[in-house]
């Protein structure tokens, strides 16, 4: 029986079964729609089909005179907005899941008091939570919240609703401050992010005010080859 398989699918799978198997590792070039289009016997629009939707999953990228690349399909994020990790891994037609690891009312420490304008030995809500991507780690969440100002933070359900989905509907961020920076981390980080300890970690030291209120502070941790940042800036 003849395959119902539609012609521009079966591109497509040869392409992601070399990309996934490291045939064509990033960067690679792939072969030309022409190449294509003879070897699967179909038209150039058909492989160009194929070619478009690989792009729009950001497994390809087009670069105009040169040909069609793999790219580095690392989780991403933005420095300009603070969206939900879950969105994101889900607009990626990825599973999105998290580890609850803390979530418990603290003494506010040096550093805690001072990132969130509280006096030393404030209560505060803390939690952490590893944020996960096809079931791999891909940020640990490390969050702690003023209660004046999110009363019901503890008693939120984190495998419904993330963090920063809680933070947003409470109080709505009308500023945010990013501090980026490669780091080391402990074993235990090591371990909860399923990394060597000697791997590189990118850290965001991310804070969010609401009006004039400043609601959180979070340390977010994602190991290095994982995860990219990205900041686009518009001149006019």
């Amino acid at each position: 029986m003849a395959s119902t398989t539609p012609r521009y699918q079966a591109i497509e799978a040869f392409l992601l079964e070399r990309i996934h198997n490291g045939t064509y590792p990033v960067h690679h070039q792939i072969p030309p729609e022409e190449q294509l289009a003879r070897d699967f016997a179909v038209s150039r629009m058909t492989a160009n089909k194929a070619i478009n939707n690989l792009v729009q999953q950001g497994y390809l990228v087009r670069q105009a005179g040169l040909g069609t690349f793999v790219t580095d399909r690392k989780a991403e994020s933005s420095l300009h907005e603070v969206l939900n990790i879950a969105a994101e891994v889900r607009a990626r037609g990825h599973v999105y899941s998290n580890d609850v690891l803390r979530c418990e009312a603290i003494e506010a420490d040096d550093e805690v008091a001072l990132r969130l304008g509280l006096r030393l030995g404030a209560q505060v809500f803390h939690s952490i939570l590893v944020h996960r991507e096809n079931g791999v780690p891909i940020q640990l969440e490390d969050r702690f919240v003023n209660p004046r100002w999110v009363p019901h933070y503890l008693d939120s359900d984190f495998s419904r609703q993330t963090p920063n989905e809680v933070l947003v509907a409470s109080c709505p961020i009308s500023d945010v401050e990013h501090v980026v920076e490669a780091v080391l981390v402990d074993q235990q980080v090591a371990g909860w992010l399923d990394i060597e300890a000697a791997a590189p970690c990118l850290s965001v030291i991310r804070r969010t005010w609401s009006d004039d209120h400043l609601v959180s502070y979070a340390r977010l941790l994602h190991p290095g080859d994982r995860y990219k940042l990205r900041s686009r800036m518009t001149r006019r």
